[in-house]
């Protein structure tokens, strides 16, 4: 599915003006059933062995020759958190892991793809491809796994002359459109390399929520000012989560002013807004080793895990679905229930706007049984370690 887009240059974005807020489609109204689509579980306890495991869970969701052979395919990374705040720590495996780069590329270039576009936010919005390395990735590796690879940082313009403005197709949860670097669009495939994990706000993050990631921080960071920054040190905090710093001039602005300044409320709902505009064609979910109680290191309470499985599916709801499943949780609940502690519940946000279910009845669940794959990841990201609540 192509996003619905149109290319913007800086020159006409800064020229532009806000646009005037659309009317929203509310997604509640929806007539049609969202879709169903299969999702695999594979055992998989040691990166050694992810390539294989991987190919399985590819074969057993019937295959991706058809969807990526001859084709372009960008790969969205989730190397959460700025470095220079946030220090790397091996021992809690919270961002992709680098081996896994390389091998996925290596399956996407044997099933036919001629080129893999790895894109991923992260400061300094450089293109330097020795930041890369930071997480473990060897580029000269990837590189060399039989497609031509690009590497995007997508935190700006990048390697771009022009933004792209994509529509969410049923008028927006928070804004009708969002600007994004053109490799979102400049593919013919997206596909997502994620985590199981928790989130501190949307209480779990895995395919949707590695969407959250594709704004940049030109344009949405706490320091793109009335113009727009190309020179962004500021995550998103203020414009998206809180609500407090509009958006430059020419990027579209909210549609409801009046509405909630809670992130709890904002991030499930811009997230499912991301995963309309930029529709994902090819999830995969690592849960070899991961962590639980938040996203990343800066969160109290935040313990390694090691669920050892893959989860791989073409809808991104249906696979989170899963996911929330897999880490023993309900995902019908409602916020104030886990792991939806302090946010809303984004799957029923996406079900709700028609991308694709979180009944579990309706999922084909293939591979692993669901039995045998479930985790107890415990009550989410609580601020506190799962022993210290035991006592």
């Amino acid at each position: 599915m192509k996003p619905d887009c149109s290319v913007l240059s800086r020159r006409d974005l800064l020229a532009a003006g806000a646009t005037s807020a659309a009317a929203l489609a509310l997604p509640g109204l929806l007539r049609a059933e969202p879709p169903a689509s299969r999702v695999a579980i594979v055992r998989c306890r040691d990166y050694n062995d992810f390539s294989a495991n991987l190919s399985t869970a590819f074969d057993q969701i019937g295959g991706i020759d058809k969807l990526v052979r001859g084709k372009t395919v960008a790969l969205k990374l989730n190397l959460t958190g700025n470095p220079k705040n946030f220090p790397l720590t091996p021992d809690l495996p919270y961002r992709t892991n680098g081996d896994t780069v390389a091998k996925t590329v290596h399956l996407l270039a044997r099933a036919g793809a001629t080129r893999v576009r790895i894109i991923e936010s992260f400061f300094p919005a450089t293109q330097d491809l020795g930041l890369w390395a930071r997480y473990g990735i060897d580029v000269n590796v990837v590189n060399n796994m039989g497609a031509k690879v690009d590497w995007e940082n997508v935190q700006n313009l990048g390697n771009y002359k022009q933004y792209v403005r994509l529509k969410v197709p049923w008028g927006g949860y928070m804004y009708p459109a969002y600007y994004l670097n053109r490799a979102f669009v400049d593919c013919d495939v997206y596909a997502s390399l994620s985590k199981l994990k928790n989130h501190w706000i949307a209480g779990v993050t895995m395919s949707m929520k590695n969407n959250f990631g594709d704004t940049p921080c030109s344009l949405y960071g706490s320091d793109c000012g009335v113009n727009g920054n190309e020179n962004p040190t500021k995550e998103r905090g203020d414009v998206l989560h809180q609500g407090t710093t509009k958006a430059p001039a020419g990027v579209d602005a909210e549609l409801h002013a009046s509405s909630p300044r809670d992130p709890g409320y904002r991030v499930p709902r811009i997230l499912v807004d991301q995963v309309g505009i930029r529709p994902i064609d090819l999830a995969i979910v690592d849960g070899v080793e991961t962590v639980r109680g938040g996203e990343g290191p800066w969160l109290p309470g935040l313990e390694r895990m090691t669920p050892e499985v893959i989860i791989v599916g073409r809808n991104p709801v249906c696979v989170d679905a899963v996911g929330m499943a897999v880490m023993s949780y309900d995902t019908r609940v409602d916020r104030g229930t886990s792991p939806f502690i302090r946010g809303d519940n984004s799957l029923k946000l996406a079900e709700a706007a028609g991308i694709g279910t979180a009944d579990l009845n309706r999922i084909e669940v293939v591979g692993l049984s669901l039995k045998d794959a479930k985790i107890n990841f415990g009550p989410g990201a609580v601020g506190k370690k799962l022993s210290e609540l035991r006592t």
